[in-house]
């Protein structure tokens, strides 16, 4: 995958892909009122599902980790699921919908032939191609992607650095870890990337400001750019190719 344009890597989920949009599908089965507040602790703890594991120098797939903190936070809430309804549920993730602002990011990287493009995702391989190809609206981009990277194959997440390293493997810029980008709403996946030498261009949809303070103490680590939507992060890391 040697190219001399600039390596865009984009996190799915969170950052292209909406996971609160499974709350449509949570509500069919408890309801608008608890389908929310569900939905954000299925993501919350599939996040840290993916750190205490790493911190164990253990591993299982994404999508056995999605299940486990799926039942988690239903357990927590007090509330029950059966089999076919958790696999529903877990079908579900394939046709996520995308956040407003990425069609037209992904627009201006069709326009901008100075851009290769990729997926860069804590997914399976069959999981990550299930939810591009299969989303209402991601599908129609599929083909803009010129690799779906994913860290099954060396059985560790985000933000271990061997991640960010294998991802700079498969673009072949290991020794030019600067020339490729790492687009994510994620604060942890910034300050990872950061570390392992990525230009990052972090999300900032709540409109927050960047908070997370572990960069500073590793050592100064923010990301290269913040951007309130994709659209805004693509357009800038284009006029970085102009300046």
């Amino acid at each position: 995958m040697a190219s001399s344009k600039t390596v865009v890597a984009f996190d799915l989920y969170g950052t292209l892909l909406s996971t609160d949009s499974i709350a449509t599908e949570l509500a069919k089965l408890f309801g608008d009122d608890t389908a929310k507040s569900l939905a954000a602790s299925w993501r919350r703890y599939q996040l840290e599902y993916t750190w205490r594991i790493n911190s164990m120098g253990l591993y299982r797939t994404f999508s056995e980790i999605t299940r486990g903190a799926l039942h988690h936070a239903i357990a927590e809430a007090g509330l029950s699921v059966t089999n076919d309804d958790a696999d529903r549920l877990m079908n579900a993730y394939n046709g996520l919908n995308v956040f407003p602002d990425v069609p037209e990011a992904l627009k201006t990287v069709e326009k901008t032939p100075t851009i290769e493009a990729l997926i860069f995702s804590n997914g399976t391989d069959e999981m990550v191609s299930a939810s591009v190809n299969t989303s209402p609206h991601l599908q129609a981009y599929a083909a803009l992607f010129k690799g779906l990277v994913t860290v099954d194959g060396i059985r560790v997440f985000k933000p271990d650095k061997r991640t960010y390293d294998h991802l700079l493997r498969e673009v072949e810029k290991q020794d030019a870890p600067g020339d490729a980008w790492l687009v994510t709403a994620n604060p942890f996946d910034v300050v990872g990337a950061a570390a392992a030498g990525l230009k990052t261009a972090w999300i900032d949809r709540a409109g927050k400001g960047w908070v997370d303070r572990l960069g500073d103490v590793i050592g100064g680590l923010k990301p290269t750019l913040v951007a309130s939507g994709v659209d805004q992060a693509i357009e800038g890391i284009a006029g970085q190719q102009n300046d």
